[in-house]
């Protein structure tokens, strides 16, 4: 397995969030490593500034699929990008973004965007990459997740229950594949220093109060996960700090506890 995912001469990784952070470092390692790649995000031109260093520096094929997977428009232009291109062995579901609110106060709309690009997107894409690579008895799919997943807390409502849902589909997948040569993984990274933090809905929020050993960057991040998927794991949580917040997290006093901890820091401003 490690020797497939190091060699991917004349492959393709598909790459959902690709235009920026934890996306754009998966493109980056995985065009490293030989394999084309098809960039989906909704920003055009940073998918394009990418698409030319990736071309630059390692010397594969490049190609930018411009779409909102908000939108079952934009859901369906990737599953037919998916179905024509039977070279697509990695499928990186890497979109997504952040919301903070109570839940009864939040925009209807704005909970069924995220449902649908955390839940409906992720688990289209699934279906449409799954056939030919169970065919070709080779390919690995990435979903990315979150250690939200493991708890939630007021003003996550919404983000806390898409997140599981990716873990727990990850997770049935695994046992379904067994004996296929296809391998899942469900990524459940922490703090990750990209622009999904930096963002409106987090202005009020003073990271310089949040110890160093919390973060990781988004190469990090993705490179770890790569590297652990030759041990077949269906959930991965990089960091031996995250691993040991979702331990605790389970917990029976200490989880409640940081549940409540989370929901004052969601809701208090800096």
């Amino acid at each position: 397995m490690g020797r497939l995912i190091s060699r991917g001469e004349g492959r393709t990784a598909l790459i959902t969030g690709a235009s920026s952070g934890i996306g754009a470092a998966f493109a980056d390692r995985l065009a490293g490593k030989g394999f084309n790649c098809i960039l989906v995000a909704r920003r055009t031109d940073a998918m394009k500034e990418l698409a030319r260093h990736l071309e630059d520096t390692h010397h594969v094929s490049v190609n930018v699929l411009t779409a909102d997977l908000s939108t079952d428009a934009g859901i369906a232009a990737v599953e037919r990008r998916i179905s024509d291109d039977s070279s697509i062995d990695v499928l990186v579901n890497a979109a997504g973004f952040g919301m903070r609110g109570m839940f009864a106060e939040t925009d209807p709309r704005k909970i069924e965007s995220m449902i649908i690009l955390h839940a409906l997107a992720t688990a289209r894409l699934c279906r449409a990459a799954l056939p030919a690579m169970i065919r070709n008895r080779r390919g690995w799919i990435i979903n990315v997740s979150s250690m939200g997943a493991y708890f939630t807390a007021p003003h996550y409502v919404t983000y806390s229950a898409t997140k599981s849902f990716i873990t727990m589909l990850t997770r049935g997948l695994r046992s379904e594949l067994v004996g296929t040569g296809v391998r899942v993984q469900a990524l459940s990274p922490g703090l990750t220093r990209s622009e999904f933090l930096f963002t409106d809905e987090f202005r009020d929020i003073n990271y310089n109060n949040i110890p160093f050993f919390f973060w990781m960057s988004a190469d990090t991040v993705a490179r770890k996960s790569l590297a652990a998927l030759r041990w077949n794991r269906a959930v991965v949580v990089p960091g031996l700090g995250n691993k040991l917040w979702v331990i605790y997290m389970k917990l029976p006093v200490i989880g409640p506890l940081f549940q409540w901890m989370m929901g004052r820091l969601a809701g208090a401003s800096y």
